[in-house]
């Protein structure tokens, strides 16, 4: 291991003992503070905000939650004279008498601190807080899934196409402001995947399991630094309700293909346990339609290709997650976490390649019948450990994470090739296999300090180790046998390893917060490609720093600023050299050279009133890793590879305001201009320069028909955008919603109508001189679906505990 890592590790553990002994404060030894907080009937309360102030000014010193028997702790205290509140929503504050802690008397205890209710609160007031679906907060921008009516029966892949500034493309890729490169988490964990893996996973995960998603476009050194357009974090919802609760959710669906889904969420808590899991299933059938014309210039020949293609993917889709809390005491707790899934798919294609001197007179073409099957199941362990080690806010968390990941993708083509001229070929018929597994370990721990009332110090480390194994079969049937293709067969595997440490300082002054940050990743990889005898080997060393400022410019007005430096390692099989053909003349390969691509972010972000925000943002991008069509003129193809483009230019400007028009009707509005621009001096012998100015708008509203009854409509639109060597049309579409709660809001039932015009549909053309295609791309998307779920159990809440596993980078560069 690199010896600059260990020196900077080394310095991270210096800093930490620094910070802990430097700033400690002056402290009576064995002082402490407690007591139980009860009700009238002298039930304990628990979750009870306990106060220590000072009797000489009320100055906040301390504070603590009361546990579930209602007791409280305060330790290690300096001497003083001080007096106690204890406050809870629903509940009358009340003070004590004061008291003072100093050598002679180090503790005191309140054996029974009363509370009464507040019976005027309860009686008169009624609180009924509807959450837009686009929330702006400081940091990040929030999609508020859970009581959306458009999202009911949706799949995550997509709601999140519905969120500002999110796109996914023909390939499933998804981009945040325009650009590629997003770090997908999942209830703060990554999932370690590469793009497509991670859009198979959202496919098959229901709307109904999410809770909200966050858009993150300028995370901290806390974060794994990949990811050079953000993160997205999709929360899954997890009962805070003590006692045993529980929701049961069914829905169906019908566009041109019939879909359905289910699903159970089971929670139990007490004193000493949290008990929680859950399992979804869906059925999802989705056409698709796809016609490409294609010129072909050879020898001054101009050769037309005209190729239609349709196609079924039917799947089967299995995601489950259960865990287990153990509340060892009210500041230690011990977690064990189990999630996964199990898809299974078939995917037929009917492919037409007309050919010929003109798009209108063929005199020949390729018939490719193509049927996939495919399995993928992955199961992801962490054992997870938090301790609060004083009631000041110091913190510990460790995380150990194993994930197991396999996948076998079956294609069988049938080609038969027919001349208009009578002197037909004869069929050929081929098949490809495509077994991958992937072991994943992983370790991290985060580390907080308060030094005071304004200043925060935060320290972590983490640790990753990568194997994947991918061997390619490619296999044509000659005399009744099948016979392995060693020139188009590959097996490769890749070890990579990535020690990580950072640090971040938080300093809050009077109208001015400042949070400065770095971050170190030191990475080993291999590429081995055994058939081919290619072997790529790294080792690097980079430093993310980052810098994030807050500033309160008026009572109405407050401005940010956030830079940060940021990594994109490429996926696993796009290092891959096979080649894997959807016919003769298109194709994918993979590319064993790339590069990391590296990042540099700006932004400046205006709010105002809390309510209405203004960002303005500029990155930078070397060596940036681009899916580019390109021609194969030997073969005559079009083929689909990644490669290092010499950057990528983004600036752009986005505006979110939430509007109130009446009492029953809100909308949320979101609009995004920016330009998108690649640069490159030699992609396979060419000059590159592409790029234009674009835009996106989003608009939801919201109608509030009574209390039980609501609909939605949500409107988009994106202009037309150049995306290195591709030109993609614009895009448009209009959603409807309505939901309705029944048995006292236990139960909900939702009706929604996605793409009711049927109006989002894709053209792509070239921006690569000399290759002239025009593809034209329509999916299954003006879908109907009903949802119906139902909770069931006891509701009294309870603050939820959602796990930040250590998969924080390297799942999501899984591919099949």
């Amino acid at each position: 291991m690199n010896k600059r890592y260990f020196a900077f590790i080394l310095t991270i553990l210096c800093l930490l003992g620094a910070a802990g002994s430097g700033f400690a404060q002056s402290k009576i030894p064995g002082s402490k503070i407690s007591g139980s907080v009860l009700d009238e009937e002298k039930k304990p309360l628990d979750f009870a905000t306990i106060s220590l102030l000072k009797s000489a000014d009320s100055s906040l010193v301390r504070t603590a939650v009361s546990d579930l028997d209602g007791k409280f702790l305060l330790s290690d205290l300096p001497a003083g004279d001080y007096f106690l509140t204890a406050s809870m929503i629903g509940f009358k504050k009340i003070s004590t008498k004061a008291f003072s802690i100093n050598q002679a008397n180090p503790s005191m205890n309140f054996p029974e601190i009363i509370v009464a209710k507040d019976s005027k609160m309860l009686g008169e007031v009624t609180v009924r807080a509807i959450k837009p679906f686009v929330e702006r907060k400081m940091d990040r921008l929030v999609v508020n899934v859970e009581n959306s009516s458009v999202a009911a029966g949706s799949t995550a892949l997509e709601v999140l196409q519905r969120a500002p500034g999110v796109t996914v493309d023909q390939n499933d890729n998804i981009a945040m402001q325009g650009k590629q490169g997003v770090l997908v988490m999942i209830d703060g964990k990554q999932t370690y995947m590469s793009n497509a893996d991670v859009a198979n996973l959202l496919k098959s995960m229901p709307s109904s399991q999410i809770e909200t998603i966050e858009l993150i476009t300028n995370p901290s050194a806390k974060y794994d630094a990949a990811g050079n357009s953000g993160i997205i974090n999709i929360k899954t919802k997890k009962s805070n309700n003590v006692g045993t609760n529980g929701t049961i959710t069914a829905g169906t669906g019908y566009g041109d293909n019939y879909r359905s889904n289910a699903g159970l969420s089971l929670n139990h808590r007490n004193r000493d346990i949290n008990l929680f899991g859950n399992y979804n299933f869906s059925s999802v059938d989705r056409g698709q339609d796809m016609s490409i014309n294609r010129e072909v210039s050879n020898s001054n020949v101009m050769t037309y290709f005209g190729q239609q293609v349709n196609s079924l993917r039917k799947s089967d889709n299995n995601n489950f997650k259960a865990g287990l809390d153990f509340f060892l005491n009210k500041n230690n707790t011990l977690g064990l976490l189990v999630n996964g899934y199990s898809n299974s798919g078939s995917d037929l294609n009917n492919n037409i390649t007309a050919i010929g001197r003109s798009f209108s007179q063929a005199d020949s073409s390729v018939i490719a019948i193509n049927n996939e099957n495919s399995k993928y199941s992955n199961m992801a362990y962490n054992l997870n450990y938090k301790s609060i080690l004083d009631t000041s806010g110091m913190e510990l968390s460790l995380d150990l994470d194993y994930s197991r990941f396999n996948g076998d993708n079956r294609t069988l083509y049938d080609n038969r090739f027919v001349n208009y001229n009578g002197t037909n070929k004869a069929p050929s018929l081929i098949r490809n296999s495509t077994p991958s597994l992937i072991n994943i370990k992983a370790l991290k721990a985060d580390y907080t300090l308060p030094l005071n009332k304004t200043m925060k110090f935060e320290a972590g480390i983490k640790s990753s180790i990568v194997k994947t194994d991918n061997d390619f079969r490619f296999e044509e049937l000659k005399s009744s046998n099948w016979e392995n293709d060693v020139r188009r067969s590959n097996q490769f595997v890749y070890d990579e390893n990535v020690n990580a440490a950072y640090t971040n300082l938080n300093k809050q002054f009077k109208k001015t917060s400042v949070q400065l940050g770095l971050r170190a990743e030191q990475t080993n990889s291999k590429g081995n490609s055994i058939t081919t005898s290619k072997l790529v080997e790294r080792s690097y060393l980079d430093v993310f720093p980052s810098l994030f400022i807050n500033q309160t410019l008026s009572k109405n007005l407050d401005m940010s600023f956030s830079y940060s430096r940021r990594i994109d390692r490429p996926s696993y099989d796009a290092l891959n050299p096979f080649i894997y053909f959807l016919d003769q003349y298109t194709y994918n390969q993979g590319n064993p050279f790339l590069n990391p691509q590296y990042t540099n972010n700006y932004e400046v972000s205006y709010n105002y009133k809390k309510t209405y925000n203004l960002s303005l943002n500029y990155s930078l991008t070397r060596d940036v890793i681009t899916e580019v069509l390109l021609p194969d003129t030997a073969k005559k193809a079009l083929f689909q590879t990644n490669e290092n483009l010499d950057k990528q230019i983004n600036y752009g400007l986005n505006l979110n305001a939430p509007v109130t028009l009446s009492k029953w009707w809100s909308s949320s509005n979101n609009v995004l201009a920016y330009y998108l621009g690649f640069r490159s001096s030699d992609l396979r012998g060419q000059d590159l320069n592409s790029g234009k100015v674009a835009f996106q708008v989003n608009s939801q509203h919201k109608f509030s028909i009574n209390k039980t009854l609501s609909a939605e409509l949500m409107a988009d639109y994106r202009s037309p955008i150049e995306y290195g060597t591709l030109k993609i049309s614009s895009q448009y579409g209009i959603d409807l919603g309505i939901s309705k709660t029944l048995l006292n809001k236990r139960a909900n039932i939702k009706f929604a109508l996605s793409d009711i015009f049927d109006t989002r549909r894709q053209t792509i053309t070239s921006a690569y001189t000399g290759l002239n295609y025009n593809l034209q791309q329509k999916n299954e998307t003006r879908i109907g679906r009903l949802s119906l779920s139902y909770r069931f159990g006891k509701t009294e809440i309870k603050p939820e505990r959602r796990r930040s596993t250590g998969l924080e980078d390297e799942q999501r560069r899984i591919k099949n």
